[in-house]
């Protein structure tokens, strides 16, 4: 990704609120294909599937540290995400299941 070199604080911060935006949307995004997980799976154990939650962080983990981030800081964004999605993925299922 290039960065645009800003001429002013005024200008930086524009980019970084249109990051944001994006952020967000991306991460609505990833929440809407969470919840479609629900309608696939059979029981709310398969939804807290650990293995798949530690391949998500190891990924996530090497992507941060390919960007020259610290693989903490996305580590604990992604725990917490991820923890919040997975009761969003769970009130899914018990919709879809009629619990």
């Amino acid at each position: 990704m290039e960065i645009k070199k800003c001429k002013s604080l005024d200008e930086a911060r524009k980019e970084i609120d249109k990051l944001d935006e994006q952020i967000v949307d991306l991460i609505a995004t990833r929440n809407a294909y969470i919840k479609q997980l629900a309608h696939f799976k059979n029981s709310i154990d398969e939804i807290k599937a650990e293995d798949r939650i530690s391949d998500v962080i190891n990924r996530v983990r090497a992507r941060a540290i390919e960007q020259g981030l610290s693989p903490n800081l996305i580590n604990e964004l992604y725990i917490k995400m991820i923890d919040a999605m997975v009761d969003s993925e769970v009130a899914e299922f018990k919709n879809a299941k009629n619990f």
